[in-house]
């Protein structure tokens, strides 16, 4: 029977899976994480289909609640709608092999860059420069609005995974199915209030350089090298090159980039406020909520990043489920590293 689990026990999962994946990033042994069939991949074939593509069909722009969106939209309009989401510090480009891969089986995807990222842009100057995690998936709520998509397959990584999760939670009757890298990412600010191990903080050490003025000014000034770096340290086997990394890295020269991400980090551990229209949604994603839509969930073998172990997770999920454990190097950036695998979690999650 799944119960919705109280703060402690949430408390609980999130020391022990980040102890879990610090261990395996501090020591550099990336093994298997977790229980859960692996899916085993040519590498080398994997390699060849993820720098195969450089562009999107289509890039638009469309007004959406607070922001005008920034998009790529490929697929028939009238084919099952699927909406990609990508984390920090990356961008669309995450989904740039993917995309094509589901188009062509007759899905209208549509990826979107969140707020703060590429040409999303805020309608008024005066709107708070707001990271919460609530707020990203209203956003999405509002997307779908404006594009008049009443239902669709959500699918992520990283902060878009978390996006996904609470979309999913919060308005199961707009979500058709659910793809989340690392799982069940949604948190809370009393839960992150407990200290954890020091090996488990330290892979948290720039969500501290954050919380600092210094970090804020270090990061506006060296916001292409910080992503580089964060790229390596979650993806240590994946080789991209100059390229890949310039066509992401040109979206973090967004205007409100910095104060988006600072806010959101800042925002989890209680150091900034949210914003009072969004405590209901908040107090709700506080508890835990279980999520009833279909969903896999997916890891790759070699990620970097602080990540829960599936066994952590598995009971916030009741409905129709599926682990995918991605073998062979693929680190924090599933959908670009393995992108076959990933188009392939979307269509089979539509079936489950």
């Amino acid at each position: 029977m799944n119960t919705i689990a109280t703060s402690q026990e949430i408390d609980h999962d999130r020391r022990r899976f980040l102890v879990t994946a610090t261990a395996a990033a501090v020591t550099g042994s990336f093994g298997l994480v977790g229980s859960g069939a692996a899916q085993p991949r040519n590498f080398a074939h994997s390699a060849i289909d993820s720098a195969s593509h450089t562009s999107f069909a289509s890039l638009k722009q469309t007004e959406a609640g607070l922001l005008n969106v920034g998009y790529a939209e490929d697929g028939p309009e009238d084919g099952p709608a699927v909406i990609l989401l990508h984390g920090w510090p990356y961008d669309i480009y995450s989904f740039v092999d993917v995309t094509p891969l589901l188009a062509s089986k007759g899905y209208r995807v549509i990826v979107p860059y969140l707020r703060g990222f590429g040409t999303t842009s805020f309608l008024s100057r005066g709107t708070v420069r707001n990271g919460q995690q609530s707020v990203v998936a209203v956003d999405i709520i509002a997307l779908m609005d404006a594009l008049k998509i009443q239902k669709g397959i959500l699918a992520g990584f990283d902060w878009g995974a978390r996006t996904a999760d609470i979309v999913a939670a919060l308005w199961p009757e707009r979500c058709r199915g659910l793809v989340s890298v690392s799982g069940y990412l949604i948190g809370s600010q009393a839960a992150n209030e407990a200290p954890l191990p020091p090996r488990a903080e330290l892979a948290w050490w720039y969500q501290f350089y954050f919380a600092t003025d210094r970090g804020r000014a270090g990061y506006n000034k060296y916001r292409r090298d910080f992503a580089k770096l964060i790229w390596q340290f979650a993806s240590p086997r994946w080789n991209f090159d100059d390229a890949t990394f310039d066509r992401s890295a040109a979206s973090f020269e967004n205007p409100d980039h910095v104060d988006i991400v600072i806010h959101n980090y800042r925002w989890r551990i209680g150091l900034a406020k949210g914003e009072s229209q969004y405590d209901e949604l908040e107090n709700r994603l506080a508890v835990s909520p279980v999520i009833t839509v279909p969903t896999i969930t997916m890891e790759g073998d070699a990620n970097g990043a602080p990540h829960p172990v599936d066994t952590s997770y598995r009971g916030k999920f009741s409905g129709k489920y599926e682990y995918r454990l991605i073998t062979g190097g693929v680190g924090h950036n599933l959908p670009q590293e393995a992108p076959q695998e990933f188009a392939k979690a979307v269509i089979d999650v539509g079936t489950l």
